[in-house]
C-alpha cells in the first residue's frame, strides 16, 4: 500500500512564505515523476509545478520565480518552497507521482491535500 501525505500548509499573510512537504511510502519499487497541483474553490485543480525522475522541473507561469520544487530521493520526499504568497494562490494544494511498485506495475497516487490560505 503506498500513500502520499503532505504537510505544511497553513495561514499566511501576503508577501510570506510556506513549505509544503510530499512524503511517500509503502513498498515502492521506483519513483517517477512529482507534481504539486492545487485547487481553489469553484475551479479546476491546476498543475503548479512538476518535477521528473531525471531532475527536470517545469512551473505554471502564475508561480514562475515565487515557487521553487524539489525532491530528495532517498527520502522519497517532494518539496515546494513557495515565496511571496498572494491571495490568488489559496487552494488545497495535493501532492501527485506516479510510482512503481514492481517493475512494471505502476500507477498514479494523490495525497489527500493541505490547505494553503493567503490572507491580504
Amino acid at each position: 500500500q503506498v500513500q502520499l501525505v503532505e504537510s505544511g500548509g497553513g495561514l499566511v499573510q501576503a508577501g510570506g512564505s510556506l513549505r509544503l512537504s510530499c512524503a511517500a511510502s509503502g513498498s515502492i519499487f521506483r519513483i517517477n515523476d512529482m507534481a504539486w497541483y492545487r485547487q481553489a474553490p469553484g475551479k479546476q485543480r491546476e498543475l503548479v509545478a512538476a518535477v521528473t525522475s531525471g531532475g527536470r522541473i517545469n512551473y505554471a507561469d502564475s508561480v514562475k520565480g515565487r515557487f521553487t520544487i524539489s525532491r530528495d530521493n532517498a527520502k522519497n520526499t517532494l518539496y515546494l518552497q513557495m515565496s511571496n504568497l498572494k491571495p490568488e494562490d489559496t487552494a488545497v494544494y495535493y501532492c501527485n507521482s506516479e510510482i512503481l511498485v514492481t517493475l512494471i506495475n505502476r500507477r498514479v497516487y494523490w495525497g489527500q491535500g493541505t490547505q494553503v490560505t493567503v490572507s491580504s
